[in-house]
């Protein structure tokens, strides 16, 4: 950490070069003294990274900025936030904390956070952040969380762990033994002390994986920001032996889409399928990636297309949480059917269908955008159909 980047003209020079060209910054008589053009770049670049992502840091003068890989696997603040609304108590400690953003939030939860860090530049960051930010109620450590625990004789109400998935020795990886910390093999210690546990994880984790290597899961959290998944959160409780409740959220700009069910209740629904009727629905991502086939089904009371269509459908409009389409017109899947409707432009989705959206567009010659969605699918007779439909707001 240069602290001469702190300096006023260092962070004058940061402010006004927002909208320049990174190349340009690069290639300039470097004027401020003990500050790289290289660093002065790296700051302008990873600041930019935070202005959708970490308003509170983007607007905060003052802040250091780590680089811009570094923000890239950050939580966002919206996605933080979320994690904040789960826990709660006088003590939090945070096995692997990185730039704080989860710590900052958690802060505003929780009466004291303890900070845990083993990159001791990103400690020093996180550090000044903190104090920047008139954070006042979390200590940090240049640590290894394990370690950290080890020697603690704090009982904390929560622990919370966001293991790296990125292994010195094997790569990018996504399976709990292979992350850093392998909180699998370190859950005795961690249950030793707290009651409570919180894990975030890679999207790609598979629920019947995780509980397979993780103990007492009580619920499983899928937080969706804009319909893109972005993180999997565990919620392990000392001794729980029930059902474990899945909850899913889509955080958007206008409203959050939150729908439930719990993970043993899935396989036992019966469902009713059906052509397509006047509406057809389709889950968020966050639904879809929890494998909520037949539970968001069974709660809006809604046929399915056919077992493997992950599309619903009703006569009634309902209030879904997804996208909510009219259709206008259902036919078979053939070209000459395909061509009379004389589309020059549409959204395509595919569902349960055996040719890519790409070869679809190419065969048609149909570009992307426009107002018309077409579904191309599979019934519940095992035909081939296009549902042309436009979209309710």
């Amino acid at each position: 950490m240069n602290t001469a980047i702190l300096h006023t003209q260092a962070q004058d020079f940061i402010a006004h070069n927002l909208d320049t060209d990174i190349m340009s910054v690069l290639l300039k008589k470097n004027t401020i003294a003990n500050v790289t053009n290289k660093e002065l770049a790296a700051q302008i670049e990873a600041k930019n990274k935070c202005k959708d992502k970490l308003p509170t840091w983007f607007k905060t003068p003052g802040i250091y900025y780590p680089n811009k890989l570094n923000i890239e696997q950050t939580s966002s603040e919206k996605t933080a936030k979320y994690k904040a609304s789960i826990v709660h108590g006088n003590t939090l400690i945070d096995l692997t904390g990185g730039l704080g953003v989860d710590c900052f939030f958690f802060a505003k939860k929780i009466t004291t956070v303890y900070h845990c860090e083993i990159s001791e530049n990103v400690s020093k960051i996180a550090t000044h952040n903190f104090n920047t930010l008139g954070v006042n109620n979390i200590n940090t450590f240049t640590d290894n969380g394990i370690e950290h625990l080890k020697s603690s004789d704090i009982f904390y109400d929560w622990i919370y762990i966001d293991p790296s998935r990125r292994n010195e020795a094997k790569g990018k990886v996504f399976f709990l033994e292979d992350c850093l910390p392998n909180v699998p093999q370190h859950l005795d210690l961690i249950f030793s002390k707290a009651n409570n546990i919180l894990i975030k994880t890679s999207p790609l984790l598979d629920f019947s994986v995780g509980i397979k290597s993780l103990k007492n899961v009580k619920e499983i959290h899928v937080v969706a920001l804009n319909n893109d998944v972005k993180e999997l959160l565990w919620i392990l409780e000392k001794e729980y032996a029930g059902d474990i409740h899945i909850k899913t959220i889509n955080l958007t700009k206008t409203e959050d889409a939150l729908f439930s069910f719990n993970y043993t209740d899935e396989k036992e629904i019966v469902l009713n399928y059906s052509k397509p009727q006047q509406y057809i629905y389709e889950p968020n991502s966050a639904i879809l990636k929890a494998g909520a086939f037949k539970a968001v089904a069974a709660h809006y009371k809604l046929h399915k297309l056919h077992e493997h269509t992950h599309l619903y459908t009703s006569n009634t409009l309902l209030n879904f949480a997804g996208r909510c389409f009219k259709v206008e017109k259902q036919i078979a899947f053939n070209k000459k059917e395909i061509q009379r409707l004389q589309l020059t432009k549409a959204n395509i989705t595919t569902r349960n269908f055996p040719e890519s959206v790409a070869n679809i567009r190419k065969k048609f010659k149909i570009k992307d955008g426009g107002n018309t969605y077409l579904f191309f699918t599979t019934d519940c007779n095992n035909s081939k159909i296009v549902l042309l439909c436009s979209k309710i707001q």
